[in-house]
Protein backbone atom coordinates (compact mmCIF):
# COMPACT_ATOMS: atom_id res chain seq x y z
CA UNK A 1 0.00 0.00 0.00
CA UNK A 2 1.21 3.53 -0.99
CA UNK A 3 0.15 6.71 0.28
CA UNK A 4 0.94 9.76 -1.89
CA UNK A 5 1.49 9.47 -5.69
CA UNK A 6 4.29 11.46 -6.03
CA UNK A 7 8.10 10.68 -7.87
CA UNK A 8 9.01 8.04 -4.53
CA UNK A 9 5.51 6.66 -3.90
CA UNK A 10 5.02 6.02 -8.12
CA UNK A 11 8.45 4.19 -8.26
CA UNK A 12 7.98 1.95 -5.42
CA UNK A 13 3.86 1.01 -6.60
CA UNK A 14 5.25 0.82 -10.06
CA UNK A 15 8.13 -1.63 -9.31
CA UNK A 16 5.46 -3.69 -6.76
CA UNK A 17 2.73 -3.89 -9.12
CA UNK A 18 5.60 -4.66 -12.07
CA UNK A 19 6.68 -7.98 -10.53
CA UNK A 20 3.21 -8.77 -9.43
CA UNK A 21 2.63 -8.18 -6.09
CA UNK A 22 -1.23 -6.42 -5.25
CA UNK A 23 -0.47 -2.84 -4.69
CA UNK A 24 -2.80 -0.45 -3.45
CA UNK A 25 -1.95 2.83 -4.48
CA UNK A 26 -3.39 6.37 -2.87
CA UNK A 27 -3.78 9.85 -3.21
CA UNK A 28 -6.06 12.61 -2.23
CA UNK A 29 -7.17 13.25 -5.99
CA UNK A 30 -6.41 12.44 -9.75
CA UNK A 31 -5.17 16.62 -9.59
CA UNK A 32 -2.37 15.52 -7.00
CA UNK A 33 -1.17 12.64 -8.61
CA UNK A 34 2.52 13.34 -10.09
CA UNK A 35 3.12 14.93 -6.98
CA UNK A 36 4.17 18.44 -5.68
CA UNK A 37 6.90 18.19 -8.73
CA UNK A 38 4.48 17.40 -11.40
CA UNK A 39 2.23 19.75 -9.68
CA UNK A 40 3.66 22.83 -8.22
CA UNK A 41 7.80 22.02 -8.30
CA UNK A 42 9.88 20.78 -11.02
CA UNK A 43 7.83 21.03 -14.23
CA UNK A 44 5.69 23.94 -14.10
CA UNK A 45 8.78 26.44 -12.86
CA UNK A 46 11.54 25.12 -15.22
CA UNK A 47 8.21 25.30 -17.77
CA UNK A 48 8.33 29.00 -16.57
CA UNK A 49 12.16 29.17 -16.35
CA UNK A 50 12.26 28.45 -19.78
CA UNK A 51 9.89 31.10 -21.00
CA UNK A 52 11.83 34.31 -18.69
CA UNK A 53 15.22 32.47 -20.54
CA UNK A 54 13.59 33.23 -24.30
CA UNK A 55 12.05 36.68 -23.41
CA UNK A 56 15.53 37.86 -21.24
CA UNK A 57 17.19 36.41 -24.52
CA UNK A 58 15.50 38.42 -26.72
CA UNK A 59 16.31 41.54 -24.72
CA UNK A 60 20.22 40.93 -25.00
CA UNK A 61 20.21 40.68 -28.45
CA UNK A 62 20.10 44.58 -28.62
CA UNK A 63 23.64 45.02 -28.29
CA UNK A 64 23.83 42.98 -32.04
CA UNK A 65 21.00 45.18 -33.49
CA UNK A 66 17.64 43.82 -33.42
CA UNK A 67 15.14 45.70 -31.17
CA UNK A 68 11.67 44.40 -30.52
CA UNK A 69 8.91 45.90 -28.02
CA UNK A 70 5.75 44.70 -26.12
CA UNK A 71 5.24 43.06 -22.93
CA UNK A 72 4.62 39.78 -21.59
CA UNK A 73 1.58 38.09 -21.73
CA UNK A 74 1.53 36.37 -18.12
CA UNK A 75 -2.23 34.51 -19.28
CA UNK A 76 -0.27 33.02 -22.57
CA UNK A 77 2.87 32.42 -20.88
CA UNK A 78 1.09 30.09 -17.80
CA UNK A 79 -1.09 28.29 -20.70
CA UNK A 80 2.61 27.49 -21.91
CA UNK A 81 3.43 26.02 -18.15
CA UNK A 82 0.09 24.03 -18.03
CA UNK A 83 0.58 22.22 -21.97
CA UNK A 84 3.47 20.96 -20.31
CA UNK A 85 2.18 19.70 -17.04
CA UNK A 86 -0.77 18.27 -19.37
CA UNK A 87 1.81 16.32 -21.60
CA UNK A 88 3.17 14.49 -18.22
CA UNK A 89 -0.18 13.60 -16.58
CA UNK A 90 -1.14 11.73 -19.80
CA UNK A 91 0.80 8.62 -18.38
CA UNK A 92 0.45 10.33 -14.62
CA UNK A 93 -3.11 9.59 -13.81
CA UNK A 94 -5.56 6.88 -12.09
CA UNK A 95 -7.06 5.85 -15.49
CA UNK A 96 -3.40 5.13 -16.83
CA UNK A 97 -2.14 2.97 -13.50
CA UNK A 98 -5.38 1.08 -13.31
CA UNK A 99 -4.95 -0.16 -17.16
CA UNK A 100 -1.38 -1.30 -15.66
CA UNK A 101 -3.32 -3.55 -13.29
CA UNK A 102 -2.97 -1.15 -10.13
CA UNK A 103 -5.45 -0.48 -8.06
CA UNK A 104 -5.94 3.46 -7.48
CA UNK A 105 -8.10 4.87 -4.22
CA UNK A 106 -8.51 8.53 -4.73
CA UNK A 107 -9.55 10.56 -1.39
CA UNK A 108 -8.23 11.40 2.22
CA UNK A 109 -6.12 8.42 3.99
CA UNK A 110 -6.21 8.02 7.54
CA UNK A 111 -5.12 5.44 10.05
CA UNK A 112 -7.50 3.04 11.79
CA UNK A 113 -4.83 0.40 12.79
CA UNK A 114 -1.14 -0.57 12.62
CA UNK A 115 -1.62 -1.57 9.01
CA UNK A 116 -5.50 -0.22 8.27
CA UNK A 117 -6.00 2.17 6.50
CA UNK A 118 -9.51 3.51 5.78
CA UNK A 119 -10.54 5.84 2.23
CA UNK A 120 -13.92 7.00 2.15
CA UNK A 121 -15.10 4.80 4.28
CA UNK A 122 -14.10 1.79 2.95
CA UNK A 123 -10.80 0.04 5.20
CA UNK A 124 -7.29 -1.45 3.48
CA UNK A 125 -4.82 -3.75 4.67
CA UNK A 126 -1.66 -3.99 3.48
CA UNK A 127 1.20 -5.80 4.58
CA UNK A 128 3.65 -3.18 4.26
CA UNK A 129 3.03 0.39 3.57
CA UNK A 130 4.52 3.62 2.51
CA UNK A 131 3.92 7.11 3.75
CA UNK A 132 4.59 9.67 0.78
CA UNK A 133 2.69 12.53 1.21
CA UNK A 134 5.43 14.70 0.62
CA UNK A 135 5.62 18.42 1.79
CA UNK A 136 3.82 21.65 1.56
CA UNK A 137 4.92 25.78 1.85
CA UNK A 138 5.18 26.84 5.55
CA UNK A 139 3.03 29.84 6.09
CA UNK A 140 3.81 33.64 6.77
CA UNK A 141 1.93 35.41 9.66
CA UNK A 142 2.82 39.18 8.82
CA UNK A 143 0.35 42.18 10.09
CA UNK A 144 -1.26 43.74 7.40
CA UNK A 145 -0.97 40.70 4.60
CA UNK A 146 -3.91 41.25 4.07
CA UNK A 147 -3.42 44.55 1.88
CA UNK A 148 -1.62 42.56 -0.72
CA UNK A 149 -1.32 39.25 -3.00
CA UNK A 150 0.43 36.59 -1.76
CA UNK A 151 2.03 33.26 -3.05
CA UNK A 152 3.70 29.84 -2.75
CA UNK A 153 4.56 27.48 -4.85
CA UNK A 154 1.65 25.85 -5.34
CA UNK A 155 -0.46 28.89 -6.47
CA UNK A 156 2.40 30.79 -8.26
CA UNK A 157 1.32 28.73 -11.54
CA UNK A 158 -2.36 29.92 -11.34
CA UNK A 159 -1.18 33.80 -11.72
CA UNK A 160 -2.90 35.40 -14.83
CA UNK A 161 -1.08 38.84 -14.44
CA UNK A 162 2.53 40.46 -14.15
CA UNK A 163 3.43 41.90 -10.64
CA UNK A 164 5.16 45.41 -11.10
CA UNK A 165 6.67 45.02 -7.76
CA UNK A 166 7.67 41.03 -6.66
CA UNK A 167 8.99 40.82 -3.51
CA UNK A 168 10.10 36.93 -3.07
CA UNK A 169 10.34 36.33 1.29
CA UNK A 170 13.49 33.45 1.38
CA UNK A 171 16.49 33.16 -0.34
CA UNK A 172 16.26 29.72 -0.95
CA UNK A 173 16.37 27.71 -4.15
CA UNK A 174 12.14 28.22 -5.25
CA UNK A 175 12.74 31.67 -4.36
CA UNK A 176 16.15 32.60 -6.31
CA UNK A 177 14.86 30.52 -9.46
CA UNK A 178 11.25 32.47 -9.52
CA UNK A 179 12.35 35.48 -8.95
CA UNK A 180 15.08 35.80 -11.87
CA UNK A 181 12.27 34.18 -14.11
CA UNK A 182 9.47 37.23 -12.27
CA UNK A 183 12.76 39.51 -12.71
CA UNK A 184 12.86 38.80 -16.66
CA UNK A 185 9.47 38.96 -17.61
CA UNK A 186 9.72 42.30 -16.23
CA UNK A 187 8.75 42.54 -12.74
CA UNK A 188 10.79 44.51 -10.32
CA UNK A 189 12.08 42.16 -7.72
CA UNK A 190 13.21 42.10 -4.18
CA UNK A 191 14.75 38.95 -2.34
CA UNK A 192 14.86 39.10 1.29
CA UNK A 193 17.08 36.43 3.02
CA UNK A 194 17.25 36.42 7.24
CA UNK A 195 20.73 35.40 6.75
CA UNK A 196 24.06 36.31 4.99
CA UNK A 197 23.88 34.99 1.81
CA UNK A 198 21.28 32.89 -0.02
CA UNK A 199 21.20 29.36 -0.84
CA UNK A 200 22.90 28.51 2.17
CA UNK A 201 23.75 25.29 1.12
CA UNK A 202 26.49 25.94 -1.26
CA UNK A 203 29.69 27.64 -1.14
CA UNK A 204 30.01 31.54 -0.81
CA UNK A 205 32.33 32.23 -3.84
CA UNK A 206 29.55 29.90 -6.02
CA UNK A 207 27.07 32.32 -4.54
CA UNK A 208 28.65 35.41 -5.09
CA UNK A 209 29.08 35.01 -8.65
CA UNK A 210 24.93 34.52 -9.23
CA UNK A 211 24.63 37.27 -7.04
CA UNK A 212 26.70 39.83 -9.28
CA UNK A 213 24.33 38.04 -12.51
CA UNK A 214 20.82 38.54 -10.43
CA UNK A 215 21.79 42.18 -9.50
CA UNK A 216 23.11 43.12 -12.84
CA UNK A 217 19.86 42.20 -14.45
CA UNK A 218 18.21 44.50 -12.21
CA UNK A 219 17.27 42.73 -8.87
CA UNK A 220 17.11 43.80 -5.48
CA UNK A 221 18.28 41.60 -2.82
CA UNK A 222 18.74 42.46 0.56
CA UNK A 223 20.71 40.21 3.28
CA UNK A 224 20.12 40.48 7.25
CA UNK A 225 16.28 41.23 6.42
CA UNK A 226 13.00 40.46 7.78
CA UNK A 227 9.85 41.24 6.88
CA UNK A 228 7.89 43.26 9.78
CA UNK A 229 4.42 44.59 8.22
CA UNK A 230 2.41 45.28 5.49
CA UNK A 231 0.49 49.61 5.29
CA UNK A 232 -2.27 50.27 3.49
CA UNK A 233 -1.50 51.49 -0.22
CA UNK A 234 1.03 48.00 -0.38
CA UNK A 235 3.92 49.10 1.10
CA UNK A 236 6.57 46.27 2.88
CA UNK A 237 8.10 47.59 6.05
CA UNK A 238 11.34 45.55 6.33
CA UNK A 239 14.29 45.21 8.91
CA UNK A 240 17.82 45.61 7.46
CA UNK A 241 20.57 45.29 10.10
CA UNK A 242 18.32 47.49 12.75
CA UNK A 243 17.06 49.72 10.25
CA UNK A 244 13.69 50.06 9.07
CA UNK A 245 13.18 50.29 4.79
CA UNK A 246 9.75 50.79 3.11
CA UNK A 247 9.45 48.51 -0.19
CA UNK A 248 7.09 49.10 -2.75
CA UNK A 249 4.57 45.47 -2.79
CA UNK A 250 1.94 44.64 -4.88
CA UNK A 251 2.66 40.93 -4.48
CA UNK A 252 4.59 38.48 -2.10
CA UNK A 253 5.93 35.15 -2.57
CA UNK A 254 6.57 32.90 0.50
CA UNK A 255 9.56 30.80 0.32
CA UNK A 256 10.64 30.45 3.98
CA UNK A 257 11.08 26.25 3.60
CA UNK A 258 8.54 23.55 4.40
CA UNK A 259 6.30 21.30 6.32
CA UNK A 260 5.41 17.61 6.33
CA UNK A 261 1.78 17.12 5.12
CA UNK A 262 0.75 14.40 7.58
CA UNK A 263 -2.33 16.18 9.34
CA UNK A 264 -5.39 14.09 9.20
CA UNK A 265 -3.43 10.82 8.88
CA UNK A 266 -4.27 9.91 12.71
CA UNK A 267 -0.30 8.75 12.74
CA UNK A 268 -0.95 7.52 16.64
CA UNK A 269 -3.39 4.78 15.27
CA UNK A 270 -0.37 2.92 13.40
CA UNK A 271 1.55 3.85 16.34
CA UNK A 272 3.64 5.95 14.48
CA UNK A 273 5.83 8.26 16.33
CA UNK A 274 7.09 11.88 16.06
CA UNK A 275 10.11 13.61 17.07
CA UNK A 276 10.21 15.74 20.25
CA UNK A 277 9.79 19.00 18.01
CA UNK A 278 6.44 17.72 16.74
CA UNK A 279 7.69 18.33 13.10
CA UNK A 280 9.42 15.22 12.11
CA UNK A 281 8.76 11.55 12.10
CA UNK A 282 10.97 8.82 13.95
CA UNK A 283 12.94 7.53 11.32
CA UNK A 284 15.47 5.02 11.38
CA UNK A 285 18.52 4.59 8.77
CA UNK A 286 16.49 2.34 6.88
CA UNK A 287 13.25 4.82 6.61
CA UNK A 288 11.71 3.24 9.03
CA UNK A 289 9.28 4.65 11.30
CA UNK A 290 8.17 3.19 14.54
CA UNK A 291 5.86 0.72 13.16
CA UNK A 292 8.53 -1.50 11.26
CA UNK A 293 5.91 -2.53 8.32
CA UNK A 294 5.27 1.50 7.56
CA UNK A 295 8.17 2.92 5.83
CA UNK A 296 8.99 6.69 4.65
CA UNK A 297 9.54 8.11 0.85
CA UNK A 298 10.15 11.87 -0.17
CA UNK A 299 9.62 14.49 1.53
CA UNK A 300 8.12 12.91 4.26
CA UNK A 301 11.38 11.69 5.38
CA UNK A 302 11.86 15.15 6.65
CA UNK A 303 15.75 14.95 4.94
CA UNK A 304 16.23 16.54 1.48
CA UNK A 305 13.63 17.60 -0.06
CA UNK A 306 13.95 16.40 -3.96
CA UNK A 307 12.50 14.30 -6.86
CA UNK A 308 15.46 12.41 -6.72
CA UNK A 309 16.09 11.51 -3.15
CA UNK A 310 12.44 10.09 -3.54
CA UNK A 311 13.89 8.18 -6.22
CA UNK A 312 16.77 7.01 -4.18
CA UNK A 313 14.84 6.66 -1.04
CA UNK A 314 12.85 4.14 -3.00
CA UNK A 315 15.42 2.18 -4.29
CA UNK A 316 16.57 1.62 -0.54
CA UNK A 317 13.06 0.44 0.44
CA UNK A 318 12.93 -1.58 -2.94
CA UNK A 319 16.45 -3.41 -1.89
CA UNK A 320 15.64 -3.72 1.54
CA UNK A 321 12.07 -5.50 0.87
CA UNK A 322 13.62 -8.36 -1.40
CA UNK A 323 17.34 -8.84 0.09
CA UNK A 324 18.26 -10.50 3.73
CA UNK A 325 21.22 -7.63 3.86
CA UNK A 326 19.43 -4.33 4.64
CA UNK A 327 20.70 -1.04 3.03
CA UNK A 328 20.89 2.17 5.06
CA UNK A 329 20.14 5.04 3.51
CA UNK A 330 23.45 6.70 2.27
CA UNK A 331 23.59 10.31 0.64
CA UNK A 332 26.83 10.50 0.04
CA UNK A 333 26.19 10.47 -3.80
CA UNK A 334 23.18 12.73 -3.96
CA UNK A 335 23.31 16.49 -5.92
CA UNK A 336 20.96 19.09 -6.99
CA UNK A 337 20.86 21.85 -9.34
CA UNK A 338 19.37 25.38 -8.83
CA UNK A 339 17.86 25.94 -12.14
CA UNK A 340 19.44 29.96 -12.29
CA UNK A 341 21.40 31.55 -14.91
CA UNK A 342 23.62 30.54 -14.40
CA UNK A 343 22.90 27.25 -13.12
CA UNK A 344 24.46 25.99 -9.58
CA UNK A 345 24.73 22.33 -9.41
CA UNK A 346 26.29 20.79 -6.63
CA UNK A 347 27.44 17.03 -6.09
CA UNK A 348 29.03 14.66 -3.29
CA UNK A 349 29.92 15.03 0.03
CA UNK A 350 30.10 18.57 1.19
CA UNK A 351 33.20 19.98 2.84
CA UNK A 352 31.47 20.67 6.29
CA UNK A 353 30.87 16.57 6.03
CA UNK A 354 34.42 15.71 5.15
CA UNK A 355 35.76 17.98 7.72
CA UNK A 356 32.91 16.23 10.68
CA UNK A 357 34.24 13.35 9.04
CA UNK A 358 37.92 14.03 9.44
CA UNK A 359 38.18 13.22 5.50
CA UNK A 360 41.62 14.61 4.14
CA UNK A 361 41.03 16.95 1.03
CA UNK A 362 41.46 19.46 -1.55
CA UNK A 363 39.59 21.68 -3.39
CA UNK A 364 40.54 21.74 -7.10
CA UNK A 365 39.70 25.10 -8.82
CA UNK A 366 39.46 26.14 -12.07
CA UNK A 367 37.63 29.59 -13.47
CA UNK A 368 36.15 29.63 -16.64
CA UNK A 369 37.86 32.75 -17.46
CA UNK A 370 40.49 31.19 -20.18
CA UNK A 371 38.35 28.06 -20.92
CA UNK A 372 37.68 28.50 -25.24
CA UNK A 373 33.70 27.54 -24.96
CA UNK A 374 32.67 29.85 -22.10
CA UNK A 375 34.61 33.23 -23.90
CA UNK A 376 32.72 32.57 -27.45
CA UNK A 377 29.33 31.67 -25.17
CA UNK A 378 29.93 34.76 -22.75
CA UNK A 379 30.15 33.07 -19.72
CA UNK A 380 33.91 33.84 -18.46
CA UNK A 381 32.66 34.08 -14.74
CA UNK A 382 31.71 30.72 -14.23
CA UNK A 383 33.72 28.58 -11.96
CA UNK A 384 34.23 24.44 -10.66
CA UNK A 385 35.06 23.58 -7.24
CA UNK A 386 36.39 19.73 -6.83
CA UNK A 387 37.30 18.32 -3.55
CA UNK A 388 39.86 15.26 -4.29
CA UNK A 389 41.11 12.86 -1.68
CA UNK A 390 45.20 12.22 -0.95
CA UNK A 391 44.68 9.34 -3.45
CA UNK A 392 43.09 11.70 -6.31
CA UNK A 393 39.52 10.24 -5.81
CA UNK A 394 36.88 12.79 -6.51
CA UNK A 395 34.89 13.38 -3.43
CA UNK A 396 32.23 15.75 -4.37
CA UNK A 397 31.70 19.79 -5.87
CA UNK A 398 29.72 22.38 -7.02
CA UNK A 399 29.80 24.24 -10.21
CA UNK A 400 28.03 27.39 -11.63
CA UNK A 401 27.59 27.97 -15.23
CA UNK A 402 25.10 27.63 -17.99
CA UNK A 403 23.77 24.13 -17.62
CA UNK A 404 26.09 23.35 -15.12
CA UNK A 405 23.59 20.27 -14.18
CA UNK A 406 24.50 18.54 -17.41
CA UNK A 407 27.98 19.54 -17.17
CA UNK A 408 28.65 17.88 -13.04
CA UNK A 409 26.97 14.52 -14.68
CA UNK A 410 30.13 12.90 -15.60
CA UNK A 411 31.88 14.21 -12.41
CA UNK A 412 28.73 12.61 -10.88
CA UNK A 413 30.01 9.42 -12.66
CA UNK A 414 33.18 9.28 -11.07
CA UNK A 415 32.69 10.41 -7.32
CA UNK A 416 29.70 7.49 -7.65
CA UNK A 417 32.31 4.76 -8.83
CA UNK A 418 35.31 6.17 -7.36
CA UNK A 419 37.10 7.41 -9.83
CA UNK A 420 40.08 9.87 -9.48
CA UNK A 421 40.38 12.77 -11.68
CA UNK A 422 43.44 11.27 -13.54
CA UNK A 423 40.54 9.34 -15.02
CA UNK A 424 38.95 11.81 -16.44
CA UNK A 425 42.10 13.25 -17.67
CA UNK A 426 42.64 10.06 -19.76
CA UNK A 427 39.09 10.92 -21.51
CA UNK A 428 39.32 12.71 -24.90
CA UNK A 429 37.09 15.31 -24.78
CA UNK A 430 35.86 17.13 -28.30
CA UNK A 431 36.96 20.51 -28.61
CA UNK A 432 35.04 22.72 -27.77
CA UNK A 433 32.43 21.56 -26.10
CA UNK A 434 31.76 22.20 -22.63
CA UNK A 435 32.50 20.05 -20.52
CA UNK A 436 36.37 20.19 -21.44
CA UNK A 437 36.44 22.67 -18.69
CA UNK A 438 36.15 19.28 -16.30
CA UNK A 439 39.46 18.30 -18.24
CA UNK A 440 41.15 21.01 -17.28
CA UNK A 441 40.72 20.95 -13.81
CA UNK A 442 42.01 17.63 -14.29
CA UNK A 443 44.64 18.62 -16.18
CA UNK A 444 45.02 21.34 -13.14
CA UNK A 445 45.15 18.83 -10.20
CA UNK A 446 48.14 16.48 -12.84
CA UNK A 447 50.25 19.22 -13.53
CA UNK A 448 50.99 20.00 -9.69
CA UNK A 449 53.17 16.32 -9.96
CA UNK A 450 55.71 18.71 -12.16
CA UNK A 451 57.92 19.96 -9.71
CA UNK A 452 61.54 20.49 -10.32
CA UNK A 453 62.50 16.31 -9.91
CA UNK A 454 59.69 15.45 -12.07
CA UNK A 455 60.90 17.76 -14.51
CA UNK A 456 64.66 16.67 -14.30
CA UNK A 457 63.75 12.77 -14.17
CA UNK A 458 61.62 13.79 -17.51
CA UNK A 459 64.30 15.74 -19.25
CA UNK A 460 66.65 12.53 -18.94
CA UNK A 461 64.10 10.20 -19.72
CA UNK A 462 63.68 12.37 -23.37
CA UNK A 463 67.62 12.29 -23.40
CA UNK A 464 67.51 8.11 -23.31
CA UNK A 465 64.20 7.24 -25.64
CA UNK A 466 63.22 10.68 -27.09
Amino acid sequence: MVIGAGSGGLNIAAFANRIGLSTLLIDKSDKSIGGDCLNFGCVPSKALIHVARAVHAGHTIKKFGITHTGTVDMRAVMAYVKSRQDIIREHENADWFRKSGMSVVLGEAKFISQNKVMVGGVAYEGKRIVLATGSRPRAISLPGIEHTRVFNNENIFNIDFLPKNLVVIGGGPIGIELGQAFQRLGSQVTILEQGEKFLPKEDKDITDILYKRLVGEGMNILFHARAKNIREGRELVVEVLGRELSLPVDSLFVGIGRQLAIEGLDLGKAHIELEESGQKLKVDQYLRTTNKNIVVCGDVAGQYQFTHAAELHASTIIHNWFSPFKQKLVNDNLSWVTFTDPEIATFGISTEELKERGVQYETVTEHFSHDDRAITDDYRDGLLNIYVSKKGNILGGTMIAPHAGELIQELILAQTHHLSLADLFAKIYPYPTAARINKRAAQTYQGRALNPRSKKLLRMLFRLFG
